[in-house]
């Protein structure tokens, strides 16, 4: 590991624990129906360091990814498929929620979440970068 690598892992890892105490609405949402294993029994971690980037929430065990998108992802279409991407190259499949899927919609959120990931157990080879409930 170089020296920049190295910082830019623990720099990571510090912003992660920062924005878990600055969560937003939304997350707080989704991290309440998904803490403690309350989907189907899987345990999911929140603003997780993975290189350069903090993953929203993480299933590692069925290696899903769930990202909450508000309105700073607006217009970063190409900065959130180069975040895919690597998390594809690493073996992780990704799924994105806008806020207001989550505040209006939670039970459809969690619904295709559990699709997603009995899917993706089904069929280990299945690699789907998915947009929310579209």
């Amino acid at each position: 590991m170089t020296h920049s690598t190295a910082s830019i892992e623990r720099g990571s890892k510090w912003r992660a624990r920062v924005l878990r105490r600055r969560q937003t609405e939304s997350e707080r949402i989704l991290w309440k129906a998904l803490r403690n294993r309350k989907l189907n029994g899987l345990k999911f971690r929140r603003q997780v360091a993975l290189g350069c980037y903090i993953i929203d929430f993480i299933c590692i065990e069925e290696k899903m990814i769930i990202e909450v998108d508000g309105s700073s992802h607006i217009g970063r279409n190409e900065h959130d498929q180069k975040r895919d991407h690597y998390f594809q190259s690493n073996g992780l499949n990704t799924l994105r929620f806008t806020n207001t899927q989550i505040k209006e919609s939670l039970d459809l959120v969690l619904e295709k979440i559990s699709r997603e990931i009995s899917a993706s157990t089904s069929n280990p080879s299945l690699s789907q970068n998915g947009r929310g409930l579209g």
